[in-house]
């Protein structure tokens, strides 16, 4: 059964990129339609929170979707906010929300003890899975578009030199580095891929500073980042120094123009709406508690591929291998 509803807001906050204010902000109208709407939806952000180019501010794009689409309204929490995962969970719950979202494998403990504490609260963690009966789940193959990325990054590489920066080194991170290297090796078995974690998802200095020493002692022409605003300075830095670059989760091109050949977008923006519709559809209740996105339903893939001009042959190639991964007739070995 439905909670009882009561109106609500979102507080904007300044540090928002401008294009999330701008996509965020509706009218008047709208904010109402959603405090009357038949969904209320709380968020925790990952540990970067708004503004990481990448990770937080697709899902961010996902919830609005929602807002506008579903007449759904959201709220969030981010750690600069409310010091620590716990606080922002029970800040959620306080606030009556149907559904409470936590995103990034990273919350989960937090997540399940506030799921324990209130069994009839319905929670959806991403990019993890839960044993929890009041916890839904949306995980990704990552490891599908990341072997998109390492066939595409082989392609373009004159080096046979490639590299990987992730952030924290996780289960999560081993998937897009194990896709990476295996599509890699699958257009050159010769190619070497020199993969760092930078420990770090926050700082775009320790990103550049890892690619720099990349191309300056293991001659990498083409670096691979899975590493948010870390990896933001790693494309900055390949850009700098005359280099390609592959982003991830959002389209990164704008980030480095010069530089950024594809990204593997991963459509958490999509996975989100998509579960939201389905818990309003269903009056509070997701029928499939484990939902998993990969390169079929376009949960994963490539954005366009910009600065390089791929071969038919090699257009083909990427295509095939799409199918292939799909199809399951490439099986990706993970760690």
């Amino acid at each position: 059964m439905r909670k009882e509803k009561k109106a609500k807001r979102l507080i904007w906050i300044p540090a928002l990129a401008s294009l999330l204010i701008l996509g965020a902000c509706g009218s008047q109208q709208s904010s109402t339609a959603a405090a009357e709407g038949p969904a209320e939806i709380g968020v925790v952000l990952s540990d970067v929170g708004l503004g990481d180019q990448s990770y937080s501010d697709a899902a961010f794009r996902g919830l609005v979707k929602a807002r506008d689409a579903e007449n759904v309204l959201f709220d969030y929490r981010e750690i600069g906010q409310t010091g620590t995962y716990d606080e922002a969970f029970k800040q959620l719950i306080e606030g009556n929300n149907e559904l409470i979202i936590g995103l990034g494998y990273m919350v989960k403990e937090s997540l399940e003890a506030a799921a324990k504490e209130h069994p009839d609260q319905q929670f959806l963690i991403v990019d993890d899975t839960s044993e929890l009966p009041n916890v839904a789940s949306i995980t990704f193959k990552e490891e599908e578009g990341s072997y998109l990325a390492g066939a595409l990054a082989a392609m373009t590489s004159e080096s046979g030199h490639v590299g990987f920066v992730g952030g924290m080194e996780s289960d999560l991170l081993k998937k897009f580095q194990a896709g990476y290297e295996q599509g890699v090796k699958a257009i050159n078995p010769e190619a070497d891929v020199k993969t760092v974690y930078a420990g770090d998802f926050g700082k775009p200095e320790l990103g550049a500073s890892i690619t720099e020493s990349m191309i300056e002692n293991d001659n990498i022409d083409v670096v691979y980042t899975a590493a948010g605003l870390t990896g933001v300075g790693a494309l900055q830095e390949a850009e700098k120094r005359g280099k390609y670059a592959i982003g991830v989760d959002s389209d990164q091109f704008f980030i480095a123009e010069n530089a950024v050949i594809s990204s593997m977008v991963k459509n958490v923006d999509n996975a989100i709406y998509s579960a939201v519709k389905t818990f309003n559809d269903n009056d509070g209740k997701f029928p499939e508690k484990d939902m998993v996105f990969g390169l079929k339903g376009e949960g994963v893939g490539l954005a366009p591929i910009r600065i390089v001009n791929l071969t038919p042959e090699q257009q083909t190639r990427i295509d095939g291998l799409t199918q292939d991964l799909i199809s399951g007739k490439i099986t990706i070995q993970l760690p």
